[in-house]
């Protein structure tokens, strides 16, 4: 008789224990589940209307920082991915100082990020779609995005569908991501001077009739089929690429846009058309990213007039504005006077910008310069010091789209 007392306490008190615990731990699973952590907290931000998002990571920026050289940072892939274009193989090609370019590491000011996972990137990506819209810098980004990923599955095929210049598709995860060559992003096309009926002056062959309210056929039918978004412009908007006997002509609603406009002003026009376009076209759920400029670094002239890089290391940060700042003329100003015309254009949007100028601008010394797998590929067409190393940068790039990607898409 003398146990019933202490058996009912120990009842009571069990059974206090209990609603302890369930009270204390039922509010955590009646939630949603928290997010995962990224490597440091300061990335972490509550969910955010669209117009509050537009810079995913407020309070870190992974676009300031410096590189520093870690010999044990060693590239994810190496020359035998099949996803690789030739140029810019340069392990393959017998690039002098590889190792060497490949051994700097990016590191943000004020916090850090993780290097992409192929496997747990691809794993949150299951069953969608990343497309990448412009110029071949953003094939040269989606090669090695392709490279990476490969290593979570090396069943990995190439595909082509949907007006696709390249891609590939990850069956253990049913993950597509490709490319759609448009280099102005808008419509072109080649017009020849006697279809025109144009006079015989200056020397003019024809004229390259830019619609700047019609997207390119290339992208056009893809712009609701992807998941996710990355455009870019810029590297053909240049006296180079349309020198005064083949110019380019602006157009608007099918007619001729009066008076002409010069290169930049047509630029300008394009990327507010096009901008528009996707804010009306491309699906709310869509996940859109613009990447500014990639730079170049062409040294004692431009690429049609012997310019060069052959550097072994990154510049200094007291050379970069030499370079790069508009107010010093140089060879390679271009970047940062079309990408103040890109963020201006993207002002009030939901589209994000990939800002990866200013950690390119470093890298002089990662370029394929003049192993470019042809013989005679220099002698034609000049060293390459705007396209980059494989791997190389593009894959630091990588490390940040798919950052800024995850975090999108657990906060959209």
């Amino acid at each position: 008789m003398a146990s019933k007392p202490t058996i009912f306490s120990g009842l009571v008190l069990v059974t206090c224990l209990l609603l302890f615990l369930y009270s204390t731990i039922l509010p955590f699973y009646s939630t949603s589940p928290p997010l995962p952590e990224l490597s440091n907290p300061s990335l972490r931000k509550s969910r955010k209307s669209p117009s509050e998002k537009t810079n995913l990571f407020s309070t870190c920026n992974l676009y300031k920082g410096h590189w520093v050289q870690d010999l044990n940072y060693k590239p994810l892939y190496d020359e035998n991915c099949s996803f690789h274009r030739n140029a810019w193989n340069c392990l393959r090609n017998k690039r002098e100082n590889m190792e060497k370019i490949n051994s700097w590491r990016w590191v943000p000011d004020n916090c850090t990020f993780p290097r992409i996972d192929p496997f747990a990137f691809l794993g949150l990506m299951r069953n969608k779609k990343i497309g990448f819209v412009g110029d071949s810098l953003n094939e040269n980004f989606l090669v090695s995005f392709l490279c990476i990923l490969r290593v979570a599955d090396e069943s990995a095929k190439k595909w082509k569908r949907k007006g696709a210049w390249r891609g590939a598709y990850f069956p253990k995860f049913n993950v597509t991501v490709a490319y759609h060559r448009a280099v102005l992003l808008a419509k072109y096309e080649w017009q020849p001077r006697k279809q025109l009926n144009l006079p015989d002056q200056d020397g003019l062959k024809g004229i390259y009739r830019v619609d700047i309210d019609i997207p390119a056929d290339d992208w056009i039918e893809a712009s609701k089929f992807y998941d996710v978004l990355i455009f870019n412009t810029g590297h053909w908007w240049g006296f180079d690429k349309f020198p005064k006997e083949t110019p380019l002509v602006f157009y608007r609603t099918g007619q001729p846009i009066s008076p002409p406009l010069g290169m930049l002003d047509g630029l300008q026009a394009v990327l507010q058309s096009m901008v528009s376009y996707i804010q009306r076209e491309v699906p709310d759920g869509t996940l859109k990213f613009w990447r500014l400029q990639s730079p170049r670094h062409f040294y004692g002239g431009d690429w049609n007039q012997n310019g060069s890089c052959l550097f072994n290391e990154p510049l200094e940060a007291d050379q970069v504005d030499m370079w790069f700042d508009p107010r010093y003329r140089g060879v390679n100003r271009e970047a940062r006077q079309i990408n103040h015309l890109i963020e201006e254009a993207l002002q009030g949007t939901d589209i994000h910008l990939l800002d990866l100028s200013h950690l390119s601008e470093f890298r002089a010394d990662a370029h394929p310069a003049i192993w470019l797998g042809k013989k005679d590929a220099v002698s034609i067409w000049g060293q390459d010091c705007m396209h980059w190393c494989l791997p190389g940068v593009p894959d630091t790039w990588v490390d940040i789209l798919s950052a800024m990607i995850s975090y999108g898409l657990e906060t959209m």
